[in-house]
């Protein structure tokens, strides 16, 4: 008798492993979409031994043939953790990923089918239409009102006014009368600003608008209107010359906090510590902000929000140029840096000058295609803490649905080039799901050019960077960053992923620059981390040249390193090649040995050379292609939607496939 009972308990047992072991799909999110790129995400219940897969396809609305995208990225439980109630956040049991480079303003089919070896409780497949989002333009339709300089003497396009607030609202001036202007122009309208300068004195009480027609004091264009997607409000160089907005020393330029959908196109905003104001944590913030074909010149901060209200910006074509010397690398921390503190007039630590080009929060923001130079911070998600809803010390660890619609989600970052950083250029820290890095060139980078400061969640891509001279390694990762997928990419200094989970390497060239011993460490809380198809090239007489550390190889995660000091440290495993580091940790295992002559023309560097460590470079002088035959050639593994079009037997390793034009890095003609 009481082995049947027994028996009976046997069962019921292995029946509740494998109920949980069975995947149950949940709901399914549709991201916000960008012009190139959708992001998906899809919840689920069960699956704790993670064996679950969804794969993707997708193609056009009307077409026949389905293509074949990367798989959904899973994810469960990770944990984002640093103390004093900074972060802590646990992903849910959940899918995510992207579909990626596709046609904007297109309507899409996307196909998910999960699948598991334990079984599927419930719907396992989906099908959705998406369109991509279309490029904000002018519409066509509005009125058009005139902004001439106050100095101007020829013949005017009615309707004309003296300054941009005169056409925006129905009145401005320098006094206490300016806060009853209210808007005169509404969705759809441009304002056509002609060539000059437009140069204020907000410390003069006047009602003289030559002098002053913004606000007192403050010399703040305060922009209050709201446009929509099909109509914004547009404030637009005529096209007779440059149009200078310069802020005379004052801190914000262009507030549009209380603006949504406004957008600038071939102006240059200058002189001001914050050129365009778009949003504050907690506050108040802007949707659809567009800014395109600028200039922005002697600013703290380019365009700025970090408010999770914020939503769906376009920031493309403009360049950005901060204050940081244009001649030296140096970086903000650290006895290395310290050293050239008095050398040919620098300062270290240096002042904080120029923060960020553009530093974003918020889901659905497209930045491409700009030039980035000479500032803290290149391009950014604002660190920001916890996601709204969520807290790190109260909980809950993940916001609650009804605030899903303000979480870092679905932003892309692309074909910008990117030069000259005390810091990193670019950091995805704060960030949740399907975030897109991809194609961009990074070079001249004191610290990490490839941030996740942490990432909170995942997918992270980052995908075809080329990063170059960037002396304190190439990527940060910290406090448990979750979720990032490393693929094709050019990485030309070593990679030392302090503090992750769930992160992926694949088809990438990492070459030294001697700024650490090892050129691969990795320091992962979860045994489910993966490298394989790379290529390597250690630093010559380095005393080692891998390092994976991990829990042990039985236990498949284990978070009490990252979130106690008396937690249990991470198994730490150093080799010396290559090989022995496959051997013993089944990473890397198709991965190859190399050297710098697999370009056409990019010489390595030395990042202890002290006379050159400050070096400025330009990409133009180098050409980051691959030779035909080198060891990088046809040693990848296909990556759908990354390396779509290989030419060889199989896919290069790195940015740039041999035979496939290079991107173009930068605003576009």
């Amino acid at each position: 008798m009481k082995t049947f009972y027994f028996a009976v308990l046997l069962l019921l047992g292995d029946t509740a492993t494998a109920a949980e072991n069975r995947v149950k799909p949940g709901e399914f999110i549709i991201d916000h979409p960008t012009l190139i790129n959708l992001g998906f995400e899809w919840l689920i219940d069960g699956d704790d031994n993670r064996n679950a897969q969804v794969s993707v396809s997708y193609r056009k609305q009307g077409d026949r043939e389905w293509k074949q995208a990367l798989p959904l990225l899973r994810l469960q439980g990770e944990r984002i953790y640093q103390d004093q109630g900074v972060f802590d956040v646990v992903s849910p049991n959940m899918f995510a990923g992207s579909i990626l480079d596709l046609e904007s303003d297109t309507a899409y089919q996307a196909r998910f089918v999960m699948s598991d070896p334990d079984g599927v409780s419930g719907q396992n497949e989906k099908i959705v239409t998406v369109r991509t989002r279309a490029e904000p333009k002018p519409y066509a339709g509005g009125r058009v009102f005139h902004v001439y300089p106050s100095d101007y003497k020829g013949t005017k396009i009615e309707p004309a006014f003296e300054a941009v607030m005169c056409a925006y609202n129905y009145y401005c001036g320098g006094g206490d009368t300016v806060t009853a202007g209210r808007p005169r122009v509404k969705s759809g309208d441009t304002i056509l600003v002609h060539a000059g300068l437009y140069q204020y004195h907000p410390e003069y009480y006047t009602g003289n608008r030559a002098i002053n027609a913004t606000t007192p004091v403050e010399g703040t264009y305060y922009l209050t209107a709201n446009g929509t997607p099909d109509k914004p409000i547009v404030i637009k160089g005529a096209g007779d010359g440059e149009v200078i907005f310069d802020g005379n020393g004052n801190f914000n330029l262009f507030n549009v906090k209380a603006a949504s959908y406004n957008y600038f196109e071939g102006v240059t905003i200058r002189n001001s510590e914050i050129g365009i104001w778009a949003g504050t944590q907690f506050i108040a913030g802007s949707k659809g902000l567009t800014v395109k074909k600028c200039r922005f010149e002697n600013v703290n901060l380019g365009v700025f929000t970090n408010y999770s209200g914020s939503s769906d910006f376009y920031i493309a074509d403009n360049y950005f140029i901060g204050r940081d010397d244009p001649n030296h690398l140096l970086g903000w921390i650290g006895n290395f840096w310290a050293r050239f503190d008095g050398v040919e007039g620098q300062k270290f630590p240096p002042l904080l000058v120029s923060y960020t080009a553009v530093r974003l929060y918020g889901p659905g923001h497209v930045v491409a295609y700009n030039y980035v130079a000479n500032f803290h911070d290149g391009i950014d998600i604002e660190t920001y803490g916890n996601p709204d809803g969520s807290h790190a010390i109260d909980g809950p660890h993940y916001p609650p649905k009804e605030y899903w619609d303000r979480r870092p989600v679905a932003i892309d970052y692309y074909n910008n080039y990117m030069t000259n950083f005390h810091d990193n250029a670019f950091e995805i820290d704060g960030s949740m799901h399907n975030v897109r890095v991809m194609r961009n060139m990074m070079i001249n980078s004191a610290s990490q050019p490839f941030c996740n400061q942490p990432a909170i969640g995942g997918p992270i891509y980052w995908i075809r960077n080329i990063a170059y001279h960037a002396p304190g390694g190439s990527i940060r990762m910290t406090n448990g960053a979750p979720g990032v997928l490393f693929y094709n990419n050019t990485i030309l200094t070593e990679t030392n992923a302090g503090s992750t989970a769930n992160t992926h390497w694949r088809n990438n060239l990492m070459l030294g620059e001697n700024s650490a011993p090892a050129i691969f460490s990795v320091n992962t809380y979860t045994n489910y981390s993966s490298s394989d198809y790379n290529g390597f090239r250690p630093n010559p007489g380095a005393a080692y040249s891998f390092q994976w550390n991990s829990p042990p190889w039985n236990i498949p995660v284990d978070y009490s390193a990252l979130i106690s000091r008396t937690g249990s440290a991470l198994v730490s495993r150093r080799f010396a090649t290559l090989a022995e580091y496959s051997q013993a940790t089944h990473q890397d295992r198709h991965s190859v040995a190399l050297n710098y002559d697999v370009f056409v023309n990019v010489p390595s560097l030395d990042a202890q050379d002290l006379a050159n460590v400050q070096k400025l470079y330009k990409a133009e002088d180098f050409d980051f292609r691959l030779k035909p035959g080198s060891a990088a050639i046809d040693r990848g593994v296909n990556l759908p939607n990354v390396t779509d079009g290989f030419t060889g037997r199989a896919p290069d390793l790195g940015a740039l496939e041999l035979g496939q034009t290079p991107p173009h890095y930068g605003p576009r003609p």
